[in-house]
């Protein structure tokens, strides 16, 4: 599965209707951990299947990361169930990320 780019029009069926658990990475195009933690992104998108992947870009969907409280970046959010279960911020390595969800 490749990760999908969330915005205001998606987010209700990609993130809260979703069937699987979502991994969802706030970023900022400006953002060196950003940038870092990205390819990790990636490969858990690639290996893990029964985990939806998502983006948002704080920068282009500001109304989602006020929703979110997202005060730093990269901030990663586990959604289960329409709720939030498991929050992350700044670069962490990939098995952290994994043993979040």
């Amino acid at each position: 599965m490749s990760v999908l780019l969330v915005n205001k029009n998606n987010f209700q069926k990609e993130v809260l209707e979703s069937d699987r658990p979502v991994l969802i990475d706030f970023w900022a195009s400006w953002c060196g951990p950003c940038k870092a933690i990205s390819p990790m992104i990636d490969e858990i998108s690639e290996e893990h299947p029964e985990i939806k992947v998502c983006k948002i870009n704080i920068d282009e969907e500001q109304e989602l990361a006020t929703q979110f409280d997202i005060m730093s970046v990269p901030t990663l959010l586990v959604i289960k169930d329409g709720k939030v279960v498991n929050q992350s911020v700044g670069l962490k390595p990939k098995n952290q990320i994994l043993q979040m969800l």
